[in-house]
C-alpha cells in the first residue's frame, strides 16, 4: 500500500509539470551546451532520458531539425527538439518529423506548438484523474491528441515499472 501513496504523491507531483509556451522559450539564439541543458531542464522532470549533443548532431545530420545559424541554436529549433524528445521513446525520428510536417502545414509552427504544450499541460494537470478531453474536430488535432496519449501512458508506465520491479536474483551456473 506504501508503494501505491508513492505512485499517487508521483501523480500529483507530475500535475505540477508544464512545459514552456513558445512565448516562454528563449528569444536570443543559444549554443549546443545551453540548448541541452534548456532541453534537458524541461524534459527531465517527466523522467524522459537525456538529450545529448551527439543526438542534436544526428537529427541535423539526417535533417529532422534545421541546421543551427553559425552554431547557434533559434526558437524553432527547441521546440522541434522539445517535441522530439517527448516522442522520442514512441515514434521514429521520421514519423515525428512528419507529424511535425502536418500539423504545421495547416497552422504556423508557433500556434502548432502551443496547441500540443496545451494540450499537454492538461493531460499531466490530470493525470490519473478521469477527465473529459476536448474533441478532436480536424484530423490534426486528432493526431497531437493521441501522440500526447501515448506520452502521458509511456511515463505513467515507466515510473510504475521502476516502482514495481524487484532485483532478480541470478542463479550461478557451476
Amino acid at each position: 500500500m506504501a508503494e501505491f501513496d508513492q505512485y499517487h504523491r508521483w501523480e500529483n507531483q507530475i500535475r505540477g509539470l508544464r512545459l514552456p509556451h513558445w512565448s516562454e522559450l528563449p528569444k536570443f539564439d543559444l549554443y549546443m551546451d545551453q540548448v541541452i541543458a534548456f532541453i534537458n531542464d524541461a524534459l527531465g522532470p517527466l523522467g524522459i532520458d537525456p538529450m545529448t549533443p551527439a543526438m542534436i548532431n544526428n537529427y541535423v545530420k539526417h535533417q529532422v531539425i534545421l541546421s543551427p545559424v553559425k552554431k547557434k541554436y533559434q526558437t524553432m529549433h527547441l521546440a522541434d527538439l522539445l517535441l522530439i524528445g517527448l516522442l522520442k521513446p514512441l515514434f521514429s525520428t521520421d514519423t515525428i518529423r512528419n507529424g511535425i510536417d502536418q500539423v504545421t502545414a495547416g497552422d504556423f509552427p508557433k500556434q502548432a506548438y502551443d496547441n500540443f504544450v496545451d494540450a499537454l499541460n492538461d493531460a499531466l494537470a490530470h493525470i490519473g484523474e478521469q477527465h473529459d478531453v476536448k474533441t478532436a474536430t480536424t484530423l490534426n488535432e486528432k493526431l497531437m491528441q493521441v501522440a500526447i496519449d501515448a506520452v502521458i501512458s509511456r511515463i505513467q508506465s515507466e515510473k510504475l515499472l521502476t516502482m514495481i520491479q524487484k532485483p532478480v536474483r541470478r542463479v550461478k551456473k557451476i
